[in-house]
């Protein structure tokens, strides 16, 4: 009998492959956003003008085929200064995160460690420490009717 290819291949049944939780997909996007928003403090420590670019898929005209285009967009900071001293906050979903009871804002002083504060909360979201923020309900809005 001859062998085939296949034979030479260690064929098994499929595991079965758990679906990894929501807040890891979570933690990943507010990893990224904070990327970003260090990017942004170091510009603004350098001097230098940030720009903030997003890929959209595009149909060509021409064409017809689908193009990627890289296009600007506007990033907000989510730092602030009162009188050149800086503070802080992490937003999901556009809403600041209480880290405390009552208190959104981080107090960084000098705007030279806002790099430095955000991989500080980058490093505590890697750990799971805001992992209770992040898998709150998002409040629904409330609606205009009037009975």
């Amino acid at each position: 009998m001859s062998t085939t290819v296949l034979s030479s291949l260690k064929v098994i049944a499929r595991p079965k492959i758990e679906p990894k939780p929501p807040v890891i997909g979570k933690r990943l996007k507010l990893i990224e956003r904070l990327e970003q928003q260090k990017e942004m403090a170091q510009c603004l420590i350098d001097n230098k003008c940030f720009e903030a670019f997003k890929e959209k898929k595009v149909k060509s005209p021409q064409t017809g085929e689908i193009i990627i285009q890289r296009r600007p967009t506007t990033v907000r900071p989510w730092y602030y200064d009162s009188d050149e001293y800086y503070y802080l906050e992490i937003k999901v979903g556009n809403k600041p995160i209480e880290l405390q009871k009552g208190k959104p804002a981080i107090d960084v002083g000098d705007k030279a460690k806002l790099p430095e504060t955000i991989d500080t909360v980058i490093q505590a979201i890697e750990k799971g420490e805001l992992d209770s923020a992040l898998l709150r309900p998002a409040v629904p809005k409330k609606t205009g009717a009037k009975s």
